[in-house]
């Protein structure tokens, strides 16, 4: 997976003015990710004052820039007062790419050392949480272009590949490769290619439906083998 640049260097450091331009440049891109991945957005004033999942975002954006010059407990005020506002819980710590959107958003809850690619979109009641008491890595790391369908728990220090696509409330405690999508609970991979990004959660497989129809078809042939031997009889 490729790293783009985040909003912030060395912790510990006060930020630049480069890092200051990237962080409005990257605030800018989910911006535009809301107007990409809703069709509900009719207009700026509309994004900015009623979505709840870019205005956590904004709040993480601004968050994540004290955090990293080790502002003490500012950053944890802001994202409480953004969880108090949104319902969305993202601690400061976790690094989030470019082009982030979180639609709807209530209930989404981001991990410290959570690590979120570019272009990824998450949807309600989302979780990228740890499974232990561990100090270090205990979240997952999220590729470029991934989707996370409404109520999935992704849990652990895993890594999710590029263009990945996990369905509604999915639980996923396994790494995934790129180009795949997971369904079920506990969250099972199936290989698929994906050409572009696919927001429609109707059109993810099912692998319980598909087993039964398989058995269907089965059971099909074999009682149209039955009677052919009556047949025959």
């Amino acid at each position: 997976m490729k790293r783009s640049a985040l909003s912030g260097g060395k912790r510990g450091s006060p930020p630049t003015p480069f890092v200051l331009l990237n962080t409005i440049k990257l605030i800018i891109e989910d911006i535009q990710a809301c107007f990409e991945r809703d069709p509900a957005a009719r207009n700026i004033f509309e994004v900015l004052l009623t979505y709840s999942g870019f205005h956590a975002t904004l709040a993480h954006r601004i968050a994540y820039l004290l955090w990293k010059g080790h502002v003490p407990v500012v950053p944890r005020l802001l994202s409480h007062l953004a969880r108090f506002l949104t319902g969305i819980e993202i601690h400061p710590g976790a690094v989030i790419g470019r082009s982030f959107f979180i639609d709807h958003g209530m209930g989404v809850v981001i991990g410290e050392t959570a690590e979120i690619g570019d272009h990824v979109t998450l949807y309600q009641g989302v979780t990228l949480g740890g499974t232990g008491k561990e100090i270090g890595k205990r979240h997952p790391t999220i590729g470029n272009h991934v989707i996370i369908g409404a109520g999935a728990k992704v849990l652990g220090a895993i890594n999710i590949g590029d263009y990945v696509r996990i369905g509604a409330n999915a639980v996923v405690l396994r790494s995934v490769s790129e180009h795949a999508t997971v369904v079920g609970v506990p969250g099972k991979i199936i290989k698929r290619p994906m050409e572009e990004e696919e927001l429609d959660h109707s059109k993810l497989p099912d692998p319980i439906t598909d087993r039964l129809e398989q058995m269907e078809k089965e059971l099909s042939l074999f009682k149209e083998e039955i009677k052919k031997l009556e047949r025959i009889k």
